[in-house]
């Protein structure tokens, strides 16, 4: 098989999903109306529900899903064979990923731009609010753990990255501080910043960490503090000043990296070198329910209902937006996930592959595999590398940036009466970064990975519940929305109860100690935790979608 085919079916898969699918649930389904009143114009506060270009928000809202997701969970799950990745990626964003993005944001959007909080308190039941804004904490907590690992040990091994990152965040600052103070044309400012960035790739080339900071560029906690710092500068300033900007900054390095590897796949014409399937266990698991969590973004994934509904939906100037910029950001995704797994299975060999991968990671393995289809493109392999390191740390602290921020949100929702000294942003924004630090250092990245994507699906098939009961309560059909729930909670269900077996019987067999028995056993708590909080939800949820079957209980139709 040659790569150049699988790209091509990525963006076939990609187009005709968006074209005709979503096309149709957003035109008959949902029936989406330019002339309604959006929250962002509503409501408008420039810190949370801000009207923004749909040109600028595309740029936000995949920044903001991608993450490091798509291209970790591809590389990780190519463990298992080039074609079981390539499946779930395809099959998955076709008839669950998408349709999670677009219509958990037209339900936000259409319910004045409330969180998933308060939609499931509206939509399913008062308890069903508090279990859930507790297990979006405990997930937002594993999803910051396994992508401030990632971030750590890509920082240790390609000391290219910091200066980089450092310059990137500047030039976020500079851009929101251009677009919204100085009124600046959205054009020259783009050139500017993105200029910028691409300058800061090449000093990060010339200057690595050791030359900066010596012995010190080789400390996990380092990073790991260097990390939650700049979320947390994120988190507590408003959106517009720093992560919005910095999101669509960020965007165009990304999609540089993602076009010049697309075309240095079809210059190149590389084979896939990794076998279709190795086996059905591999070290972290069967291939069900292990890779449906491993790839979690690019196929579906619980993250994008938090960043849609507690920020896209509060942004969006008009109600047809929401297909461009929601399910369009997660075609796109796919599509990304699908080079990453080209740069792993086709653009080095899979001997290589496996060295890197218990050598460096997947980060490793990507800025290798990227750097060679740049370099066919014509960029020297240490500017490529550097450019990966660089997309892979920005895909994974844009996530963090927003995980903060909405930590923050879930701690004044959860205990803000009882404890009045957490509705202050800058404390709860500071409680939740020490939590993610404790984790990202006593926490082994494999299994925090696997938690988050299992957590990551099941907040995904919870969204998804939501979604199917206000379908119903406005009349309208909800089969293809209720049956990827079902697929998804079970196969989350297994997979954290798989894991969470593993890590804590390995605490009580005395297997690990030191930071991995605090790792292991705070990871096998939470991730019971999530179940059981799961399983209160599903009652309460089912109990809900029989309710608003019954003739006459729906809720009164929109005004359209």
């Amino acid at each position: 098989m040659n790569a150049v085919l699988i790209v091509l079916g990525a963006l076939a898969v990609a187009i005709g999903g968006y074209r005709w699918y979503a096309g149709y649930i957003d035109k008959k389904v949902v029936e989406s109306d330019p002339n309604k009143v959006t929250p962002a114009k509503m409501y408008m506060d420039g810190v949370d529900f801000m009207p923004t270009s749909k040109n600028v928000l595309f740029g936000y809202q995949f920044k903001s899903i991608a993450g490091a997701g798509p291209v970790v969970g591809a590389i990780i799950a190519l463990q298992w064979g080039w074609l079981p990745a390539l499946l779930w990626l395809f099959l998955g964003v076709l008839f669950i990923g998408w349709v999670h993005d677009y219509i958990s944001g037209i339900v936000a959007m259409r319910s004045d731009g409330l969180s998933l909080g308060g939609l499931s308190y509206k939509l399913i039941s008062p308890r069903a609010r508090t279990i859930l804004l507790s297990f979006v904490y405990f997930y937002l907590l594993l999803l910051a753990g396994a992508f401030g690992g990632v971030i750590a040990g890509a920082l240790i091994k390609l000391p290219s990255g910091p200066l980089a990152v450092l310059i990137l965040g500047l030039a976020g600052a500079l851009a929101g501080q251009m677009l919204y103070r100085w009124r600046v044309n959205i054009l020259l400012m783009t050139v500017v910043c993105v200029a910028l960035a691409l300058v800061g790739v090449k000093l990060g080339e010339m200057f690595p960490a050791p030359v900066l900071i010596g012995s010190l560029a080789q400390s996990k906690f380092v990073w790991g503090l260097f990390t939650v710092v700049f979320c947390f500068i994120s988190a507590v300033l408003p959106i517009w000043r720093f992560a919005l900007p910095l999101n669509y900054v960020a965007f165009y390095i990304v999609m540089f990296g993602l076009i010049g590897g697309i075309i240095g796949i079809f210059v190149g014409l590389p084979p896939v070198d990794a076998p279709a399937f190795t086996q059905f266990t591999i070290g972290i698991g069967p291939l069900w329910p292990i890779l449906f969590v491993t790839i979690a973004c690019g196929a579906c994934s619980g993250w994008h209902s938090m960043v849609t509904t507690s920020g896209t939906c509060r942004q969006l100037e008009s109600e047809c937006d929401a297909k461009p910029v929601l399910a369009g950001s997660m075609f796109t995704e796919m599509v990304l996930g699908v080079v990453a797994l080209m740069t792993a299975a086709a653009a080095i060999p899979f001997a290589q592959y496996k060295e890197l991968m218990k050598a460096g990671g997947p980060g490793a393995v990507f800025a290798t595999g990227l750097s060679n289809l740049l370099n066919i493109v014509g960029l020297p392999i240490a500017y490529g590398k550097t450019m990966a390191t660089v997309i892979i740390i920005i895909l994974a602290i844009t996530v963090m940036q927003l995980v903060l921020r909405f930590m923050k949100i879930a701690t004044v929702e959860l205990v803000g009466d009882q404890l009045p000294i957490m509705r202050n942003g800058p404390v709860a924004t500071f409680v939740a970064a020490a939590l993610v630090l404790l984790l990202i250092q006593t926490g082994w990245w494999q299994y925090l990975w696997i938690l988050f994507g299992g957590a990551n699906q099941l907040l995904a098939s919870l969204a998804l519940m939501v979604a199917s009961a206000w379908l119903l309560s406005q009349g309208k059909k909800a089969a293809f929305t209720i049956i990827p729930m079902w697929f998804m909670f079970i196969t989350t269900i297994a997979a954290l109860l798989y894991t969470s077996y593993n890590l804590l019987s390995k605490v009580a067999a005395g297997q690990v100690k030191g930071e991995a028995l605090i790792g292991n056993g705070l990871m096998g708590i939470v991730a019971l935790f999530l179940v059981v909080a799961a399983c209160f939800l599903l009652a309460d949820g089912v109990k809900a979608l029989k309710r608003y079957r019954e003739p006459g209980r729906a809720m009164p139709s929109e005004a359209k």
